[in-house]
């Protein structure tokens, strides 16, 4: 029913104007509170000031307050039934409100508007599916391919719709048909081979996949589906084959490799999955060879099976493609470092901090690289720099604050190296390095030995048969004149430790010493000359035959 408007005054119809005006002024500042209470008052004067309640219910939308902009739009179509952005507004009430039973009634008023408008007639046709009116829905894509002619979207609508049915045969003869129209075409067997495949006709699915391949051998959507129906088939074989031929594709998109090559990372305790994503990966930087995202992949497939060398390469290569992937940066720093490369990994590391100055970690990692360097006070930089940039992350910052006390243990700064090891550990208390290293030190100083005994001994439990560990363990123990415990722990130290270095070797002697075996002591002091131990004490415990401090 249309609203009759009351006859107005000019004077009535000046003032609508004027207020509605005003209106329009508020919503344009975003005043909704003022702009609603004008809109009201237009409407209260003139109830069928359609353009008020429009702009009042787009309002209500606005705040979520669907209802009553329904009710506003309701009133307003009654007025304007020919206004296009009402039914639209009305349309999108309708469907927030769950009246999906009014919502033919609205695309019908669109369709008689803008008759040529498809859009409508597949919102008619989503209404009527979601009321499970599916023959009504076919006959409104019937109209559209009157209109338009036949398309893919016509085809997948078609297609859900036969599927709800349980029309599998129906829904495959509409594919074929579409192939029959057009054989070159290989998205309609891709289209009809996953149909076949989704109702668990395999045999089927395969049979197309085999057809298209013939028809389009360089198609790696074709391969990609055939790897997918072998495997399906638990041929292994034949699906991984398939996947290398669709990997040598450089037209098939490189994310979607990528993300197969990922696939195989939960798998990677078998060999066999390792070897399969590194030749795939090995393969993408064939196909793509100007894009960096192919040699990072391969870089990481490398590293996973410990081909660090090949890995660093390819790491290289992706950052000279492109340097504006950090991650990549980072991992080719952590290779140098891990292969003692450390010029490499102050280079490559300053290189990615030019463009990526706040990066933690790659402050640590050069922070790092100095110390091993002896450059303690450039390391210092690097390393403060990182516990300033981070602040959640407690690995990186113990990490970083047992490095910082390391540096300050070589600069003779106690005070410093202390406070550091100290908040290390409140980070993680459980920084078996930092325990150790903060104990044996304390212990070479001979300050708070029951601190370094305790923490030294949680080194231990942390990281048993560690033999640095234990022998740092037994040279408390010596400090604090249990030479019984110490000869524990030292033997300990020397029965894990493959090498037997000449340091434990020397700490052995001097623990024998003052268990009464002199001879015995010196005759490990000698062992520890001959491995190469340089104390400076170690001649003349020798010459002496007694333990020297």
């Amino acid at each position: 029913m249309i609203v009759a408007a009351k006859p107005m005054t000019y004077t009535d119809s000046a003032m609508v104007k004027q207020i509605f005006f005003s209106a329009l002024s508020a919503k344009t500042i975003e005043n909704n509170t003022l702009a609603s209470e004008l809109f009201e008052k237009v409407t209260r004067i003139d109830p069928a000031n359609d353009a008020s309640l429009y702009e009042l219910a787009l309002i209500k939308k606005s705040k979520s307050n669907y209802a009553e902009a329904q009710m506003l739009l309701e009133k307003a179509v009654t007025v304007n039934p020919d206004n296009e952005w009402y039914w639209n507004a009305l349309a999108e009430c309708y469907e927030k409100n769950n009246s999906i039973d009014k919502l033919e009634n609205v695309f019908n008023e669109l369709i008689r508007i803008n008759p040529d408008k498809t859009d409508y007639y597949y919102d008619k046709a989503n209404a009527f599916y979601y009321q499970n009116r599916y023959d009504d829905a076919l006959k409104v894509y019937d109209k559209i391919e009157e209109l338009s002619g036949p398309t893919d979207d016509l085809l997948a609508n078609r297609q859900k719709i036969y599927l709800k049915q349980g029309k599998v045969e129906l829904a495959a003869k509409q594919l074929e048909q579409m192939i029959a129209t057009d054989p070159n075409q290989i998205k309609y067997y891709l289209f009809l081979a996953q149909l076949y495949s989704s109702n668990n006709f395999s045999d089927k699915a395969l049979k197309v996949l085999q057809t298209a391949e013939k028809i389009k051998p360089n198609s790696g959507l074709v391969h990609l589906a055939l790897a997918d129906s072998y495997r399906d088939k638990k041929d292994i074989e034949a699906s991984y084959k398939q996947l290398t031929l669709a990997f040598a594709i450089p037209e098939l998109d490189i994310e979607q490799k990528i993300k197969i090559v990922l696939g195989y990372l939960p798998r990677f305790p078998d060999p066999n999955a390792r070897a399969s994503a590194l030749e795939l990966s090995r393969i993408l930087t064939i196909a793509h060879p100007a894009d960096a995202k192919a040699f990072a992949i391969y870089g990481d497939m490398l590293l996973q099976n410990e081909k660090l060398k090949d890995a660093k390469t390819m790491y290289q290569k992706s950052v000279t493609l492109n340097s504006q992937v950090y991650d990549v940066q980072e991992q080719l720093v952590r290779i140098d470092l891990g292969d003692n490369d450390i010029d490499a990994a102050i280079k490559d590391g300053e290189n990615s901090l030019s463009l990526f100055p706040n990066q933690a970690w790659m402050n640590y990692l050069v922070g790092v690289a100095r110390m091993q360097k002896k450059e303690y006070k450039k390391a210092l930089d690097y390393l403060k720099n990182a516990t300033s940039l981070e602040l959640q992350d407690k690995d990186l910052l113990s990490q970083s604050y047992s490095a910082i006390g390391d540096c300050y243990h070589d600069l003779k700064d106690n005070k410093s190296s202390d406070e550091a090891y100290d908040k290390a550990l409140t980070y993680n208390p459980d920084n078996a390095f930092t325990l150790n290293n903060y104990a044996y030190y304390l212990s070479l100083r001979g300050e708070y030995l029951d601190k370094a005994e305790k923490m030294s001994k949680h080194s231990n439990e942390l990281q048993a048969k560690n033999a640095s560990f234990e022998d740092t363990y037994a040279w408390i123990l010596f400090k604090q004149k249990d030479f019984k415990g110490a000869k524990v722990w030292i033997d300990k130290a020397l029965a894990d430790d493959a090498n037997k270095s000449g340091g434990k070797i020397e700490h052995y002697g001097d623990i024998l010493f003052y268990l009464g075996n002199v001879d015995e002591a010196v005759e490990n002091w000698k062992k520890a000359k001959e491995k190469g131990d340089k104390s400076p004490l170690l001649e003349q415990k020798i010459n002496g035959k007694k333990y020297i401090e």
